[in-house]
């Protein structure tokens, strides 16, 4: 649902809209969780029942439990609340754009650190 509004569009990007908040409610819900050190205890126990108790669907499951970004955000995933899930694997925002832009997280510091001289 868009309102009759045109969406932008940004080749490469999944744009995150309120038809995507929408999407990956159970997902970023689940994500937020993660600020509890306990439930970050009983995702690593067993993450299939945490994303099940969640509600997560078949799409957001899987990417989950793949941990691939970009399949979690194409499901609905905030970068921001995702990053709690890639806490839990000692993982930073860096970590997140590197996989994101196809590159090393070496690579992905070099481009940040160029883009700041720009």
């Amino acid at each position: 649902m868009n309102n009759g509004k045109q969406k932008r569009v940004i080749p490469g990007t999944t744009m995150f809209d309120g038809d995507m908040a929408r999407k990956g409610y159970a997902l970023n819900k689940m994500c937020f969780s993660f600020n509890s050190a306990e439930n970050r205890a009983e995702y690593l126990k067993d993450k299939e029942a945490y994303c099940d108790k969640y509600g997560l669907n078949a799409q957001q499951k899987k990417a989950v439990l793949s941990l691939q970004v970009l399949d979690m955000l194409a499901a609905g995933g905030n970068a921001y609340y995702l990053a709690k899930l890639g806490g839990i694997f000692g993982l930073d925002m860096q970590d997140i754009g590197a996989q994101q832009t196809g590159m090393s997280k070496d690579e992905f510091k070099a481009k940040l650190v160029a883009a700041g001289r720009n």
